[in-house]
């Protein structure tokens, strides 16, 4: 029998957890947990998305209408860490060389000199990045993917661990331009702050009508420790039937007709990276398919391009998405491609 935490005969890591390993990863993950939500109130699903990523060492994308906090959630994560943070106003004449840096020619000593810009932090709060133009925006296509820069010939590598946090207006609004897909790829997933209720929109008034809730805000996790994080959820398992329910939901994304473009297999190494990361901050040391349907839209989402007629309709990518979740069959327990009728995927 094949179960999803059955490792010893399917070359995984070793059955025995690490359960150190797990209670640091499980208190240092509450205290970033709680202190981000210690500013942003009645959001813990975004912000454990924006936890996710970053133990799943990849980019988030934080798209919304202007004052809902969208660089307020990007801040209050990066001061949560006691690490390096830059950050980036994106307007129209921003230049590429502002964010990578530039080599400047000493007159002193007769060579040229690398001044690294703000892309050289281990969190980056790109705020409004739509608003600059594409060029622009492309700057960040090497930095997020490979984590290095190349200037002039030469390669710096940036920090570990590295993050940037974008945010974006959406696209129909004015002095706003559309990211490229080649740049939307490489953020690892996209949220939407909304609005908050009327309980958190009143206990914000009480609580930060008058002063910055970012004041008294004091770090309460080390990079190093981040970084550690980020090893300890590089060895969550998966088992075969859930790497392929993974392949299989991106691959329906390709074969939809509602979709012009599909998902990227970069979007399916994106997804097991966050659904791992997802398990261990359950308290888990193996994925289960609840982790994959939770992570889906998130992930997959802002990769798709429907097609005109599904825009016409009012389809959006996220309507795909769940309708492909539906469609897919989901693994069982016993690595089988089935589902029984009436039966969630908790009951395995």
């Amino acid at each position: 029998m094949t179960t999803y935490d059955d490792r010893a005969s399917h070359g995984g890591t070793p059955a025995r957890a690490k359960a150190s390993v797990g209670a640091d990863l499980t208190a240092t993950a509450d205290r970033v947990r709680r202190s981000v939500e210690s500013v942003i109130e009645g959001k813990p699903e975004v912000v454990r998305l924006a936890l996710t990523v970053l133990l799943a060492e990849g980019h988030l994308l934080i798209e919304d209408v202007p004052g809902v906090g969208k660089t307020m959630l990007a801040k209050t994560l990066a001061r949560s860490i006691d690490c390096s943070v830059q950050r980036i106003q994106f307007t129209p004449d921003l230049l590429p060389s502002d964010i990578t840096g530039v080599s400047i020619y000493d007159q002193q000593r007769r060579e040229f000199e690398f001044k690294p810009g703000a892309i050289f932090a281990q969190i980056v709060i790109g705020d409004e990045i739509n608003r600059a133009s594409p060029k622009t925006q492309s700057a960040l296509l090497e930095s997020m993917e490979e984590r290095q820069v190349t200037i002039d010939g030469s390669t710096y590598e940036l920090p570990s661990p590295f993050m940037v946090v974008a945010t974006q207006n959406p696209v129909e609004m004015e002095g706003t331009y559309p990211l490229p897909e080649a740049q939307r790829d490489r953020f690892m997933a996209r949220v939407s702050v909304g609005y908050p209720s009327a309980e958190a929109e009143l206990q914000m008034l009480d609580v930060h009508g008058g002063i910055s809730p970012l004041d008294g805000l004091r770090p309460v996790a080390h990079a190093q420790d981040v970084v550690e994080l980020i090893e300890a959820v590089r060895d969550v398992y998966v088992a075969e039937p859930v790497r392929r329910y993974v392949v299989d939901l991106v691959a329906a994304t390709r074969h939809h007709p509602d979709l012009r473009l599909g998902a990227s297999p970069r979007a399916t190494l994106h997804l097991l990276r966050a659904v791992k990361a997802s398990a261990a901050l359950s308290g888990r040391d193996y994925v289960l398919p609840d982790d994959v349907q939770a992570l889906a839209a998130p992930v997959l989402a802002h990769r798709l391009l429907p097609t005109p007629q599904a825009q016409l309709a009012r389809r959006t990518a996220e309507q795909v998405v769940g309708e492909i979740l539906q469609r897919v069959p989901v693994p069982s327990a016993h690595g089988r491609g089935e589902q029984p009728p009436g039966v969630g995927v908790r009951g395995y």
